[in-house]
């Protein structure tokens, strides 16, 4: 009998075990969030800026929703990146399935928003609320990841509660690798916000 299990309660050591999931400790296998980042502009600066004082003008009337996150936080990004433009498209909720070989589990979830080209995954980003820990959502997003059909190019992720951010890499040539970058936050007195959009900026240029 086919088991049914929801991605937002798998850790990384069940996607280790059953689709042989392998953390890349190479430093060169991820470069793309630290190194030959694009400049961020006075005008992009000037709109982060923004976007950091609707969101701490939002947490001081909690709850922060996912919705909310979505709205006032990676809109404004995704927008200034260049990912509401050709030749990406994004989709929201996107329903997925993944499964094991003859291990009789099926993974279920929604990826919240999804960036496609052409048929391709390309980005895959999942929010949560202001106090959800990003570290408990890098399983999710990577089993979101793993369920890409696309098997030859590098997939990224994103994951974001609005105020911190983590992005991911995932391959699956031969055996699916899988990265994490340093995390991100608007919080401090000088908001790394600069960086995350930088480091947007740099995948929507790489996959384009």
């Amino acid at each position: 009998m086919v088991q049914f299990i929801q991605a937002q309660n798998i850790g990384l050591a069940y996607l280790e075990e059953r689709f042989s999931l392998q953390l890349a400790e190479d430093e060169a296998f991820f470069t793309e969030w630290f190194e030959n980042l694009p400049e961020i502009t006075d005008l992009e600066k000037q709109d982060l800026n923004k976007v950091k004082l609707h969101y701490l003008r939002l947490v001081k009337h909690p709850p922060l929703s996912e919705e909310t996150v979505k709205l006032v936080v990676l809109s404004p990004l995704l927008n200034l990146a260049g990912f509401y433009d050709e030749p990406f498209y994004i989709r929201g909720e996107q329903s997925i399935e993944i499964s094991a070989e003859d291990e009789g589990e099926i993974i279920r979830g929604r990826i919240d928003i999804l960036v496609i080209q052409e048929q391709l995954w390309l980005l895959v980003i999942e929010s949560k609320r202001s106090s959800f820990s990003l570290l408990e959502a890098v399983p999710q997003t990577i089993a979101y990841m793993l369920a890409n059909p696309n098997q030859d190019k590098p997939n990224f992720g994103l994951v974001t509660n609005g105020s911190d951010f983590i992005f991911l890499k995932l391959t699956k040539e031969n055996q699916p690798k899988y990265a994490i970058s340093d995390q991100f936050t608007l919080l401090k007195r000088k908001s790394e916000l600069y960086q995350v959009l930088s480091v947007l900026k740099n995948l929507s240029q790489i996959l384009s």
